[in-house]
């Protein structure tokens, strides 16, 4: 598989909503996880398939992912992130709050339990939960952040209604409590674990297609910086942090 590279092409205005008046709104931080299986002959990438309703990429495929949410930055872990994957977090979170690291990585996970049914966590002696948080902490489980490895970030364009500042985080599915689906989670329509080559045929978002090729690069190489892709001053632009 050749090198990403940021296709001139790259979320293009026709491909979307457009914001119709007024200033860019500004992006809400926001984190997605990628899950991956090595049981197979080859690695298989978790995805679902969005209800065809949705505002916001109706009908796409893409890993599990939302915005962050206020319990985020109080939740409790079972473990701290690695401290590489929190010093590139940290590259991403000038002039935020020194929690906003934590809280992302906590987001991705809490996310993917949400939308998935699936926990990246260790067991623990249950405690109350809060908010959105509670069913989570009620399995008797907590977050296991250090299986967590920062691997990309993208700002959603000036021209849309709807922005997102994402990072995209890997785990191995090793790192879940188990492979069978929490029976009352679930918000996406379809659930299916595919190849890379299967991936890169579904109906993706163009980032998410850009991130699939990056994680292909990933998994033989880990210690790569993480893509950076967002529009300044009207152009599109890649960097690595």
């Amino acid at each position: 598989m050749t090198e990403p590279t940021l296709d001139p092409n790259y979320d293009p205005r026709s491909d979307g909503a457009m914001r119709e008046t007024g200033a860019a709104v500004k992006p809400r931080h926001a984190a997605t996880l990628i899950v991956v299986r090595r049981d197979g002959p080859k690695p298989r990438l978790l995805m679902g398939r969005r209800a065809k309703g949705h505002s916001f990429m109706p009908s796409k495929w893409v890993f599990p992912g939302g915005r962050v949410d206020r319990g985020d930055f109080t939740a409790p872990a079972a473990t701290d992130l690695h401290p590489q994957t929190e010093a590139r977090l940290q590259l991403t979170a000038r002039h935020a709050s020194p929690k906003l690291p934590r809280a992302l990585a906590l987001a991705a996970v809490r996310e993917t339990f949400e939308e998935v049914g699936l926990l990246l966590a260790r067991p623990a002696d249950p405690r109350p939960g809060v908010g959105s948080w509670r069913p989570f902490l009620e399995t008797g489980a907590l977050p296991d952040l250090a299986a967590l490895q920062f691997v990309a970030r993208a700002i959603t364009p000036p021209y849309r209604p709807k922005r997102f500042d994402a990072r995209f985080f890997m785990a191995d599915a090793e790192s879940l409590i188990s492979l069978e689906r929490r029976p009352d989670c679930g918000e996406l329509d379809e659930i299916a674990w595919v190849d890379l080559d299967e991936a890169l045929a579904l109906d993706l978002p163009n980032i998410t297609r850009f991130v699939v090729q990056e994680i292909a690069h990933r998994l033989e190489d880990d210690s790569r910086p993480a893509p950076f892709m967002r529009f300044q001053k009207g152009a599109r632009r890649l960097e690595y942090l």
